[in-house]
C-alpha cells in the first residue's frame, strides 16, 4: 500500500517583492501568516504501519520553518525575490536530503492563495 502524509506548520513573515512595478500593491512591504503543507509519498511498512513517523517530519521541517518565521524573506539568502513559488521550491531544496519521498511543498499566503511545488520536472 502507498499513502501520502501531510504535515502543516504556519509561519509569519514579511516581504516585498521588488520585480514588480512600484505602483503594484505586492512591491510594497506587508506580510503574510503562511501555512506550509509538506507532503511525503511512500510504501506503508508492513511492521510499523505508517509510511514515516510524523516526529521524522517535523524534526527536519521545524527547523527550515523556523528560519523563516517572523524574518523579512527578501533577507534570507536564496529569497531575495520571495515569491511563492520561489518560497515553496526554497523550503523543498531543504527538506529533500532529510525526507526521502517528499513529493511536494505547498505554500499558502492567504487561505485562498497557494502554491505547490513538486521538485524539477524530470
Amino acid at each position: 500500500m502507498i499513502a501520502d502524509l501531510v504535515r502543516t506548520y504556519r509561519l509569519e513573515a514579511a516581504h516585498r517583492l521588488p520585480r514588480l512595478p512600484p505602483s503594484h500593491k505586492c512591491s510594497r512591504m506587508h506580510g503574510h501568516g503562511y501555512a506550509v503543507e509538506v507532503r511525503i509519498r511512500g510504501p506503508v511498512g508492513a511492521d510499523t504501519g505508517w509510511v514515516m513517523d510524523y516526529a521524522d517530519i517535523d524534526r527536519a521541517a521545524e527547523p527550515v520553518v523556523l528560519s523563516l518565521d517572523h524574518r523579512c524573506l527578501n533577507e534570507v539568502e536564496g529569497l531575495e525575490n520571495p515569491t511563492s513559488e520561489h518560497l515553496a521550491r526554497w523550503i523543498f531544496d531543504r527538506l529533500r536530503p532529510a525526507l526521502p519521498g517528499l513529493l511536494e511543498v505547498c505554500v499558502a499566503e492567504t487561505p485562498s492563495a497557494r502554491c505547490v511545488y513538486r521538485g524539477e520536472e524530470r
